[in-house]
Protein backbone atom coordinates (compact mmCIF):
# COMPACT_ATOMS: atom_id res chain seq x y z
CA UNK A 1 0.00 0.00 0.00
CA UNK A 2 1.66 3.24 -0.85
CA UNK A 3 2.51 5.39 2.21
CA UNK A 4 0.19 7.72 3.53
CA UNK A 5 -2.75 5.79 2.16
CA UNK A 6 -5.24 4.00 4.26
CA UNK A 7 -7.30 0.87 3.28
CA UNK A 8 -10.08 3.44 2.82
CA UNK A 9 -8.32 6.20 1.30
CA UNK A 10 -6.13 3.84 -1.25
CA UNK A 11 -7.08 5.02 -4.78
CA UNK A 12 -7.97 1.43 -5.84
CA UNK A 13 -10.39 0.67 -3.47
CA UNK A 14 -13.50 2.72 -1.66
CA UNK A 15 -14.08 3.46 1.48
CA UNK A 16 -15.99 0.31 3.56
CA UNK A 17 -18.77 2.06 3.91
CA UNK A 18 -19.58 3.54 0.44
CA UNK A 19 -22.26 1.75 -1.63
CA UNK A 20 -22.71 2.24 -5.74
CA UNK A 21 -24.22 0.35 -8.39
CA UNK A 22 -20.23 -0.06 -9.71
CA UNK A 23 -17.93 -1.91 -7.63
CA UNK A 24 -14.26 -1.68 -8.20
CA UNK A 25 -13.45 -5.26 -9.37
CA UNK A 26 -10.80 -5.65 -5.83
CA UNK A 27 -13.99 -4.81 -3.53
CA UNK A 28 -15.12 -8.62 -2.96
CA UNK A 29 -19.01 -9.84 -2.75
CA UNK A 30 -21.12 -9.66 0.30
CA UNK A 31 -20.58 -12.83 2.33
CA UNK A 32 -22.94 -13.94 4.74
CA UNK A 33 -26.85 -13.55 6.19
CA UNK A 34 -28.75 -10.69 4.76
CA UNK A 35 -32.42 -9.49 5.75
CA UNK A 36 -34.57 -6.48 3.61
CA UNK A 37 -35.66 -6.42 0.27
CA UNK A 38 -33.18 -3.35 -0.41
CA UNK A 39 -30.08 -5.46 0.74
CA UNK A 40 -31.64 -8.24 -1.73
CA UNK A 41 -31.67 -5.96 -4.18
CA UNK A 42 -28.22 -4.27 -3.69
CA UNK A 43 -26.15 -7.78 -3.44
CA UNK A 44 -28.22 -8.54 -6.79
CA UNK A 45 -27.02 -5.11 -8.41
CA UNK A 46 -23.35 -5.78 -7.24
CA UNK A 47 -23.09 -9.45 -8.31
CA UNK A 48 -24.25 -8.14 -11.86
CA UNK A 49 -21.64 -5.47 -12.02
CA UNK A 50 -19.09 -7.67 -10.83
CA UNK A 51 -19.96 -10.20 -13.02
CA UNK A 52 -19.59 -7.75 -15.76
CA UNK A 53 -16.13 -6.81 -14.69
CA UNK A 54 -14.91 -10.21 -13.37
CA UNK A 55 -16.43 -11.62 -16.64
CA UNK A 56 -18.16 -14.48 -15.29
CA UNK A 57 -19.21 -17.15 -17.98
CA UNK A 58 -22.35 -18.26 -16.66
CA UNK A 59 -25.31 -16.67 -14.74
CA UNK A 60 -28.31 -18.34 -13.36
CA UNK A 61 -31.45 -16.24 -11.76
CA UNK A 62 -34.09 -18.44 -10.08
CA UNK A 63 -37.42 -17.06 -8.96
CA UNK A 64 -40.89 -17.77 -8.69
CA UNK A 65 -41.80 -14.22 -10.80
CA UNK A 66 -38.67 -12.02 -9.84
CA UNK A 67 -40.84 -9.01 -8.30
CA UNK A 68 -38.62 -7.88 -6.03
CA UNK A 69 -35.50 -8.16 -8.27
CA UNK A 70 -33.91 -5.03 -9.51
CA UNK A 71 -33.96 -5.91 -13.47
CA UNK A 72 -35.54 -2.96 -14.68
CA UNK A 73 -33.02 -0.76 -13.38
CA UNK A 74 -30.86 1.32 -15.64
CA UNK A 75 -27.50 0.13 -13.55
CA UNK A 76 -28.89 -2.69 -13.44
CA UNK A 77 -29.62 -3.37 -17.33
CA UNK A 78 -25.54 -1.05 -17.90
CA UNK A 79 -24.52 -3.94 -15.97
CA UNK A 80 -26.05 -6.98 -18.18
CA UNK A 81 -24.72 -4.90 -21.51
CA UNK A 82 -21.25 -5.13 -20.16
CA UNK A 83 -21.53 -8.63 -19.02
CA UNK A 84 -22.94 -9.83 -22.46
CA UNK A 85 -21.33 -10.81 -24.85
CA UNK A 86 -20.00 -14.09 -26.45
CA UNK A 87 -19.14 -17.06 -24.51
CA UNK A 88 -21.69 -16.08 -22.15
CA UNK A 89 -25.16 -17.78 -20.91
CA UNK A 90 -27.75 -16.63 -18.66
CA UNK A 91 -30.97 -19.24 -17.41
CA UNK A 92 -33.69 -17.62 -15.93
CA UNK A 93 -35.92 -20.05 -14.50
CA UNK A 94 -39.80 -19.16 -12.79
CA UNK A 95 -42.67 -20.31 -12.14
CA UNK A 96 -44.43 -17.47 -13.67
CA UNK A 97 -42.68 -14.52 -16.03
CA UNK A 98 -45.83 -12.36 -16.15
CA UNK A 99 -44.85 -10.48 -13.47
CA UNK A 100 -41.55 -9.47 -14.76
CA UNK A 101 -42.38 -8.88 -17.85
CA UNK A 102 -44.69 -6.07 -16.41
CA UNK A 103 -42.43 -4.62 -13.79
CA UNK A 104 -39.14 -4.80 -16.11
CA UNK A 105 -39.95 -3.82 -19.71
CA UNK A 106 -35.70 -2.68 -19.97
CA UNK A 107 -35.06 -6.28 -19.05
CA UNK A 108 -37.54 -8.18 -21.24
CA UNK A 109 -35.66 -5.21 -24.47
CA UNK A 110 -32.45 -6.61 -23.07
CA UNK A 111 -33.65 -10.40 -23.22
CA UNK A 112 -34.75 -9.58 -26.51
CA UNK A 113 -31.37 -7.83 -27.74
CA UNK A 114 -29.66 -10.91 -25.93
CA UNK A 115 -31.56 -13.84 -27.14
CA UNK A 116 -28.95 -16.05 -27.97
CA UNK A 117 -27.32 -16.42 -24.90
CA UNK A 118 -30.20 -16.83 -22.64
CA UNK A 119 -32.32 -19.68 -21.69
CA UNK A 120 -35.86 -19.22 -19.95
CA UNK A 121 -37.69 -21.80 -18.35
CA UNK A 122 -40.86 -21.99 -16.19
CA UNK A 123 -42.33 -24.43 -13.68
CA UNK A 124 -45.61 -23.51 -13.41
CA UNK A 125 -46.89 -26.46 -11.02
CA UNK A 126 -43.64 -26.30 -8.67
CA UNK A 127 -44.70 -26.59 -5.32
CA UNK A 128 -44.08 -23.88 -2.59
CA UNK A 129 -40.47 -23.52 -1.61
CA UNK A 130 -39.62 -25.74 -4.21
CA UNK A 131 -38.27 -23.34 -6.74
CA UNK A 132 -35.72 -21.31 -5.53
CA UNK A 133 -35.27 -17.21 -5.31
CA UNK A 134 -31.50 -17.45 -6.27
CA UNK A 135 -28.82 -16.34 -7.89
CA UNK A 136 -26.31 -18.46 -9.11
CA UNK A 137 -22.45 -18.52 -10.67
CA UNK A 138 -19.93 -20.44 -10.79
CA UNK A 139 -18.23 -18.77 -7.80
CA UNK A 140 -20.35 -17.02 -5.97
CA UNK A 141 -23.81 -17.09 -4.94
CA UNK A 142 -27.04 -15.78 -3.39
CA UNK A 143 -30.28 -17.04 -1.90
CA UNK A 144 -33.30 -16.23 -0.27
CA UNK A 145 -34.57 -18.30 2.52
CA UNK A 146 -37.99 -16.30 3.14
CA UNK A 147 -39.43 -14.20 0.44
CA UNK A 148 -41.79 -12.69 3.10
CA UNK A 149 -38.91 -11.01 4.48
CA UNK A 150 -36.40 -11.43 2.17
CA UNK A 151 -34.04 -12.91 4.52
CA UNK A 152 -31.25 -15.26 3.02
CA UNK A 153 -27.40 -16.12 2.30
CA UNK A 154 -24.80 -15.35 -0.16
CA UNK A 155 -20.89 -15.99 -0.34
CA UNK A 156 -18.38 -18.12 -1.67
CA UNK A 157 -19.27 -21.39 0.21
CA UNK A 158 -18.77 -23.99 -2.27
CA UNK A 159 -21.39 -26.93 -0.37
CA UNK A 160 -23.57 -24.18 0.04
CA UNK A 161 -23.40 -23.32 -3.65
CA UNK A 162 -23.41 -27.00 -5.04
CA UNK A 163 -26.33 -27.68 -2.94
CA UNK A 164 -28.17 -24.97 -4.19
CA UNK A 165 -27.08 -25.84 -8.03
CA UNK A 166 -28.29 -29.53 -7.71
CA UNK A 167 -31.91 -27.86 -6.54
CA UNK A 168 -31.77 -25.68 -9.57
CA UNK A 169 -31.08 -27.97 -12.10
CA UNK A 170 -33.79 -30.42 -10.39
CA UNK A 171 -36.05 -27.50 -11.30
CA UNK A 172 -34.59 -26.45 -14.55
CA UNK A 173 -35.40 -30.13 -15.39
CA UNK A 174 -39.06 -29.80 -14.79
CA UNK A 175 -39.06 -26.21 -16.33
CA UNK A 176 -40.75 -25.70 -19.99
CA UNK A 177 -38.68 -23.70 -22.28
CA UNK A 178 -40.80 -20.19 -21.49
CA UNK A 179 -40.64 -16.65 -21.53
CA UNK A 180 -39.53 -16.11 -25.66
CA UNK A 181 -37.37 -13.02 -26.88
CA UNK A 182 -40.65 -12.26 -29.11
CA UNK A 183 -44.23 -13.07 -29.18
CA UNK A 184 -45.20 -13.82 -33.14
CA UNK A 185 -48.67 -13.35 -33.74
CA UNK A 186 -51.20 -14.22 -36.93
Amino acid sequence: MPAGCTAATRPDRRPPTAMSTSPLLQDPLPEGRFEGRQAFAERVRLALAQAAQAGWGRLVLSDPDFADWPLGERAVIESLNAWAGQGRQLRLLAQDFAPLRLQHPRFVQWRTTWSHIVEARAWSTAPTGDLPSAFWTPSWHLERLDLLRSTGVCGEDPARRTVLQERIENAWGRGQSSFPASVLGL
